[in-house]
């Protein structure tokens, strides 16, 4: 089996990583491509790790206003609106230093066209940084085999937010700010 596509944000002494595993599936409205080179070379595909790069970009910048560029309009996790994202963003960038990310996708399905069109991407990952007070490294935020839902809302890929099955414990370290990503 060949080797991951990643794309590695070196930004600020932080890596942020996108990968697409071999084996990804990646259906496009009912079409499905199964060549990993050629689902990692699809333009589509390319457009939305465009959009992660660019909200992980804001996060290193700590620029709130161009990372909530990212969530869709009708953003909604669970009830959180843009406004608590927003919030709960304004908490980590207040008591957090060396912020970064990691998005591990293993499916991919896009359908719908124009304002219609939407994106179901499964992914592990998580949210990382240091707390000011301390210089050990902590889990922020993780989630495993999580559905990123995204909009493609005024030409650009919007995060819509999240559906899956979140891990029953999370280590000591972590913080609640589940969703972010």
């Amino acid at each position: 089996m060949g080797t991951a596509f990643t794309w590695c944000l070196a930004i600020r002494d932080v890596c942020a990583e996108l990968k697409v595993l071999p084996g990804t599936s990646f259906e496009i409205n009912g079409q499905l491509i199964s060549d990993h080179a050629d689902v990692v070379e699809h333009p589509t595909l390319k457009e939305i790790l465009a959009a992660f790069a660019r909200a992980e970009d804001a996060v290193q910048r700590r620029d709130i206003d161009a990372l909530m560029a990212f969530y869709a309009t009708g953003y909604n996790y669970h009830g959180l609106k843009q406004s608590d994202v927003r919030r709960v963003w304004g908490e980590v960038f207040t008591h957090y230093r060396r912020i970064s990310s990691t998005h591990v996708f293993t499916k991919l399905r896009v359908s719908g066209t124009g304002s219609q069109t939407r994106a179901e991407m499964t992914c592990t990952g998580g949210l990382y940084g240091t707390p000011k007070e301390s210089g050990s490294r902590v889990t922020l935020d993780s989630w495993f085999r999580e559905v990123h839902y995204l909009a493609k809302e005024n030409g650009a890929w919007r995060f819509l937010g999240n559906a899956g099955n979140a891990p029953r414990t999370a280590p000591f370290t972590s913080a609640p700010h589940h969703p972010l990503f």
